[in-house]
């Protein structure tokens, strides 16, 4: 019959392992230090070429550095967008006549990647960029929104002269796709349509808001909720729904300025100023790489007797 556990006995079980973890951890430590010492002429030409491989990795010819935009999907989906993007993540499926081909192939632009825009307010407005991919969809928090995409990729020595021809040559391709070009056309009928509607729905409060004002009576309540004050006078008047009409308004007009394309950028590509892996980083992985490595190799020769004893068994 099996024993239940507890939480308690749970609790006590995980710390057991993780103490028995650490002092396991702590003994290869020990281990890997008497190596070194004792064979301290291989651990230091092991570690010195590791840095050395780490300086030529990251001269400066060799480091790559993030580029980043927001862009805005006019009626395209996130997964036309994300059929349209595909071919410059794989090369396999880019036409050769694609304005993008020649700076992927002769990699100048690597490293295409897209990254969902997050809404935390639920207003509209882009609050921070999902670059870890760990906002689920299932987060009614944190909601992704469905007009914009974060877009980036890696450039090499910060050519920022290089940055703006490939925008317009990833603009170019992007907007080529037949399908995000068919969806365009219809969202720009509508939003053309929306537009004027509001136009029309702000011009027929303004003038309501007038002839109430100009041509009514005084109110015969003059305790009513939302009577506006002017002088000797207390009128109604459509403040909220005309503030509301303009924000709205105003709104529609902005992306009736943006949808000049499938796909547009909110800003223009900008160059992050931190490298992707920096000097340091990298001389401090290969130095732990290398010292590990030469570990290896020391407790091999260390034990060598005991090997071959086992091998001529």
């Amino acid at each position: 019959m099996e024993k239940e556990m507890n939480f308690f006995d749970l609790c006590v079980a995980c710390g057991r392992a993780i103490g028995r973890a650490c002092v396991a951890l702590w003994h290869a430590l020990e281990r890997m230090i008497r190596l070194t010492y004792r064979y301290w002429y291989i651990v230091i030409t092991l570690v010195v070429l590791a840095l050395a491989c780490a300086v030529y990795l990251t001269r400066k010819d060799n480091i790559t550095y993030r580029v980043n935009a927001v862009a805005m999907l006019n009626g395209a989906s996130i997964q036309q967008f994300d059929q349209a993007f595909a071919p410059l993540q794989t090369k396999h499926l880019l036409p050769s006549e694609a304005p993008i081909g020649q700076y992927l192939y002769a990699k100048q632009a690597t490293h295409f990647k897209t990254f969902r825009v997050i809404d935390a307010l639920d207003d509209g407005t882009a609050d921070f960029i999902d670059f870890k991919h760990k906002i689920k969809l299932t987060d009614t928090l944190n909601v992704p929104m469905k007009d914009r995409l974060c877009i980036q990729f890696c450039i090499k020595t910060r050519d920022m002269a290089l940055v703006p021809e490939i925008e317009q040559a990833l603009l170019a391709t992007l907007n080529s796709n037949a399908a995000m070009q068919q969806s365009y056309t219809t969202y720009l009928e509508n939003l053309r349509e929306q537009v004027a509607f509001d136009h029309r729905q702000a011009v027929k409060l303004d003038s309501l808001t007038s002839a109430y004002y100009f041509q009514n009576t005084l109110p015969t309540n003059a305790n009513d909720h939302g009577v506006y004050f002017s002088g000797d006078r207390r009128v109604r008047l459509f403040l909220n729904e005309i503030y509301k009409q303009q924000e709205h308004m105003k709104l529609m007009d902005y992306r009736l300025q943006l949808a000049t394309a499938p796909v547009v950028l909110e800003n223009h590509f900008a160059v992050d100023p931190k490298p992707k892996i920096g000097r340091l980083t990298c001389m401090i992985l290969f130095f732990l790489m290398g010292w590990i490595g030469a570990c290896l190799l020391a407790g091999l020769i260390d034990r060598r007797k005991e090997i071959s004893a086992w091998l001529k068994a």
